[in-house]
């Protein structure tokens, strides 16, 4: 079957967008011989043995961040079971109308398959070094939720404090959106932060946490650099600097990104499973989403792909399949 250039189109936005959540009743007591029959006897004491309560779930929760709907109607990922999924989305997507497209096509597989939507709104990919007003993003939000009013589990902005967003030397306007979007939505779970783990973290952290309003329940990081060197300095710094949980929002083992992280399947299957020990051993993480299913080519500068190009599971996605089972 011909694919039309319109969904080849889609799909490859889609992916250069990212990467830079009775009782039972009683009987009455019969009359007895000593007793008149007028007279009801007291009810026995009751001796029903509640059921037992169904057991927490396993903490942290495993998600997956992916850009392209395909993911949805793999096999292998129905097989996961897994029910959380992250979606990077310019904030001006309801705007434009390819982007509302790749929007609501993610979206409406990942409803299909009874998978809970976590969306973070980026910069635009038509103007991307764009720094929106307040106003323009409480517009483009209310917007969103015009579209898709059912989503309910939201980051204001991808990776605030990284040079590659507008939010970069912004910490007060970063702060300002996340107030502005959970004034909106005060039912929404709405997080905060959604910074990087790299120099320079716990300042913008400090600037940005003064400029908002209320303490913020839940925090995101992403820490490729801690689950790619094998250590625990930013999710550390983190936690130290905020109060309330942590999501790793983003994270997961790199097969190749630029010259200091050349190839190597393996070492990112091994950071997979470093990650998600490094989650489970810390009682203030309550989510991981691992980034990503899809996997990119030799040419790319990046790729964390738990699937090949080719369509072949990499040594990664065997790690993250044990850890669902260890349960």
């Amino acid at each position: 079957m011909k694919t039309s250039p319109l969904i080849c189109l889609l799909a490859a936005l889609a992916l250069a967008l990212a990467a830079c959540g009775g009782g039972d009743d009683g009987a009455d007591a019969a009359p007895t011989a000593t007793q008149p029959a007028t007279t009801a006897a007291p009810p026995p004491p009751a001796t029903t043995t509640a059921a037992p309560a169904p057991p927490p779930p396993k903490r942290p929760i495993i998600g997956i961040g992916e850009q392209n709907a395909p993911m949805f109607s793999d096999r292998r990922f129905a097989r996961l079971g897994v029910k959380h999924a992250r979606l990077v989305v310019p904030y001006d997507a309801p705007r434009r109308r390819i982007e509302r497209e790749l929007a609501a096509s993610w979206i409406d597989a990942a409803r299909r398959t009874g998978v809970e939507p976590f969306i973070t709104f980026g910069h635009s990919r038509e103007t991307p070094k764009k720094l929106p007003s307040v106003g323009q993003f409480r517009a483009a939000f209310a917007a969103f939720r015009r579209l898709f009013p059912d989503i309910r589990v939201y980051a204001p902005w991808n990776e605030v404090n990284h040079n590659s967003q507008p939010t970069f030397k912004a910490p007060r306007r970063a702060a300002q959106y996340y107030n502005a979007m959970k004034a909106q939505c005060p039912t929404c779970l709405v997080l905060a932060g959604d910074v990087l783990d790299q120099r320079g973290m716990v300042r913008y952290l400090k600037t940005y946490q003064r400029h908002l309003k209320g303490e913020p329940a839940i925090w995101g990081l992403h820490n490729y650099s801690d689950t790619n060197r094998f250590r625990s300095d930013g999710l550390r710094d983190m936690l130290a600097n905020v109060k309330g949980e942590v999501w790793l929002t983003e994270t997961g083992g790199l097969v190749q990104f630029g010259r200091n992280f050349p190839r190597d399947e393996r070492r990112a299957a091994r950071a997979t499973a470093y990650a998600i020990k490094q989650a489970r051993d810390n009682q203030r993480v309550g989510r991981i989403y691992l980034y990503n299913w899809t996997g990119t080519d030799r040419k790319a500068r990046f790729d964390a792909g738990l699937i090949a190009p080719d369509g072949t599971a990499r040594p990664a996605f065997d790690v993250l399949r044990k850890a669902l089972e260890d349960k």
